[in-house]
């Protein structure tokens, strides 16, 4: 199950201004207006740039995804915005096939020489994961070995033996530990990060500067989902049961306990300063990034600001 999806099916509930969000393609409903929100993928899958393009070319009012491609499009000459958070932690989790754990946090020593099997170049997992080799040290093309493939395939290249460790999320996590494949995380980037600017909802700043009201009413959407996913966690169970009613009761529960647990979505729907300069760090470690773009540049806060003080 992808955390970016489970928000937004959770913000229907507390769209009470009449926004709802729903799967795929994902519609929101105000009085009069309909705002297609462009998404990489339903359910735990692969990245890509076709979402940015849907609201580049005008086709969708928004994309979810990290507000990095805010910042690529701005390289290109085009003006994207954030305007509101949802996933504010690093979704991936580092496991090692069962009998290789760590003994130690050394890490730098214990990855080095390691197979790794991590999700396709260009896409988060594997910019977080070159992000964590550089701050140990290690080379990812002498070092280690990366093995990329599908996010999909990740339990399978270390279950096959192919890898040593890997970079994963759930419900693959739990999955693989039931199975008896690999242990627990031995690295849990969203507590190691921390805040993260991982999944935004961003729009084109034309939208802001024609639409404002359009704006704010989304946002004040995703505002009250928010608040209602941490306060009531069994009411936004059952939400993610319908939007998903085939995954397995046990993965869905797997992937919201650890999910609260770690803190995964954002509270107020602010983007952190502190969100935004991991999340770019990452993309510039990864070489995807290769200029310092600023927070003010690809991410407006207004919007929650003044939302926030009218709740």
């Amino acid at each position: 199950m992808d955390r970016r999806k489970f928000l937004q099916s959770t913000a229907t509930l507390g769209a009470t201004v009449g926004l709802t969000l729903a799967a795929p393609p994902f519609i929101a409903r105000a009085a009069t207006k309909e705002l297609l929100v462009a998404e990489p993928v339903h359910s735990t899958g692969e990245t890509g740039s076709g979402h940015t393009n849907a609201v580049l070319s005008g086709q969708a009012f928004a994309f979810i995804g990290g507000p990095e491609h805010n910042a690529f499009a701005k390289a290109k000459g085009a003006e994207l915005r954030a305007v509101v958070h949802c996933v504010d932690r690093g979704n991936v989790y580092l496991c090692a096939a069962k009998g290789q754990d760590p003994k130690d946090r050394d890490w730098p020593a214990y990855m080095k020489g390691k197979t790794i099997a991590v999700g396709p170049y260009g896409g988060t997992p594997n910019s977080i994961m070159r992000y964590l080799l550089g701050k140990w040290k290690l080379d990812p093309k002498r070092d280690v070995t990366l093995i990329e493939v599908p996010n999909s395939a990740v339990p399978a290249a270390v279950r096959g033996g192919q890898a040593v460790i890997g970079n994963s999320t759930e419900p693959m996590v739990t999955q693989g530990i039931r199975n008896g494949f690999w242990s627990e995380p031995f690295f849990n980037v969203p507590k190691e990060l921390g805040p993260y600017a991982y999944s935004t909802i961003n729009v084109r700043l034309d939208s802001i500067q024609k639409e404002p009201e359009v704006v704010r009413g989304f946002v004040k959407g995703m505002v009250k989902g928010l608040k209602f996913l941490y306060a009531n966690p069994n009411e936004s169970a059952e939400i993610a049961k319908k939007q998903f009613p085939t995954m397995p009761l046990e993965d869905l529960k797997a992937t919201l306990d650890r999910s609260f647990r770690d803190e995964m979505w954002s509270k107020d729907g602010m983007i952190s300063k502190e969100a935004w300069a991991t999340g770019s760090s990452v993309v510039r470690e990864a070489g995807i990034l290769k200029t310092d773009v600023k927070y003010e540049e690809i991410i407006d806060m207004s919007f929650v600001e003044s939302v926030r003080a009218s709740l």
